[in-house]
């Protein structure tokens, strides 16, 4: 091995030990979730028992920013697949039971998880972006993101208090 590329080879281990540490994190803190939530849904359908979620008694909104926060922390280390194949399917019967329109929860799941993969610690966008042009520095690329995720926040915001920006077009489209 030449003295160039140990360098290199202790950052490639010590990514896949991080890698390996923060996987296995996720996984104790999803796991409980996923169970907890497939033992809601089916005390809820097949034995008729009052939801958790229920119990809480929070507004629907309050329920919407707890569901996308988790998707925001989710879209960190996964990508968008085991996301919208896993977790909403988990979270669409709460928000069909607060009576929120699922195009603009689907519009606010695509947001946010897009602002993710611009934040940092993970940001996903940032390492593709510098398999592509290797000479520069990760930070450069992070401080330069940066302006793109607070846009990103404000029309996340934008489409959550003025949800009619991403349901118009749908809407005359139908009609």
């Amino acid at each position: 091995m030449s003295a160039q590329s140990q360098p290199l080879a202790r950052w490639v281990s010590m990514f896949d030990k991080f890698g390996l540490w923060s996987g296995s994190i996720i996984a104790w803190l999803i796991i409980p979730m996923v169970m907890s939530l497939v033992y809601e849904v089916v005390a809820r359908y097949f034995f008729n028992a009052p939801t958790v979620w229920a119990a809480l008694q929070w507004p629907p909104m309050a329920m919407l920013w707890l569901i996308l926060g988790l998707i925001f922390v989710l879209a960190w280390p996964l990508e968008w697949v085991p996301i919208v194949l896993i977790v909403v399917p988990i979270v669409l019967p709460i928000i069909k039971a607060a009576n929120i329109d699922l195009l603009w929860f689907c519009t606010l799941v695509a947001v946010c998880l897009q602002t993710a993969w611009l934040s940092p610690p993970v940001a996903l966008s940032a390492y593709f972006l510098k398999g592509v042009v290797p000479d520069w520095k990760l930070s450069d690329i992070y401080y330069g993101m940066m302006q793109f995720m607070v846009l990103q926040l404000i029309g996340l915001a934008l489409i959550f208090f003025f949800p009619q920006i991403a349901l118009w077009l749908p809407s005359v489209l139908r009609n």
